[in-house]
């Protein structure tokens, strides 16, 4: 159900609207509002989905009103001006409608509304999934495929990234730990103080090495739980 409030200065039209509304399924009247200062107090009290708001009222105005909400609900302006219709829908308002307004023309603005409503209910926004990261090397800003890298190799201050074709590690200026965390967890894996490994390139675990595409890399045993994370044995 959406819910609605209807905001104009004259109780003849508040009338009207809601008596038209009578015709809608799924839009309830929330509340009536006699000026901008009513409807801003009612949106404060309770989500509202959609207004129907004239445009020339005491005080701030109906696009005064809309122009301010920072949350703003769907809007429909019921005015009897057509010169602000184009300003009106800079607003990006769902409909504009001058009154006297026809009960079908009013009702496939409602429709309308309805539809946007319905659409942005089943809308479910997808993650987006990083599958890269930057970094410096030889002065410039180099950007990385994860998958492409095989190891990653700590050397001091710096770190050697190895890559599955073979072509030539990059070198960097940055700490292990600090490039680790720009990994994500559940593919890259620190097993050695100086190796962090891409487990979609491992292909042995050994004792004390770990098999990668191209060569080996050690395994300490202080981080034998990460093997077993590794292999999803916690």
């Amino acid at each position: 159900m959406m819910r609605c409030l209807i905001i104009d200065d004259e109780p003849l039209a508040l009338d009207l609207l809601e008596d038209n509304l009578k015709h809608v399924h799924n839009i309830q009247v929330a509340g009536r509002c006699r000026n901008a200062g009513e409807a801003i107090l009612a949106m404060q009290k309770e989500p509202i989905d959609l207004l129907f708001c004239d445009i020339y009222m005491p005080g701030i105005n109906g696009l005064q009103l809309v122009k301010s909400l920072t949350q703003r609900p769907m809007v429909i302006f019921v005015t009897a001006y057509e010169k602000f219709a184009v300003e009106g829908f800079e607003l990006d308002v769902i409909d504009y409608l001058v009154k006297p307004v026809p009960l079908d023309r009013f009702l496939k603005a409602c429709h309308k509304a309805l539809d946007l409503f319905e659409l942005r209910r089943s809308y479910v926004p997808q993650p987006v999934v990083k599958n890269y990261f930057f970094l410096h090397a030889d002065y410039n800003l180099i950007k990385i495929s994860f998958d492409q890298v095989e190891y990653i190799e700590g050397l001091k201050d710096y770190i050697k990234i190895h890559f599955t074709n073979l072509q030539k590690p990059i070198l960097s200026r940055i700490s292990l730990k600090a490039v680790e965390l720009q990994l994500p967890a559940d593919q890259f894996f620190r097993v050695h103080k100086s190796f962090l490994v891409n487990l979609q390139h491992v292909s042995q675990l050994r004792r004390a090495r770990i098999k990668m595409i191209n060569t080996e890399v050690p395994l300490s045993d202080s981080y034998r739980d990460v093997i077993n994370r590794m292999i999803g044995k916690e």
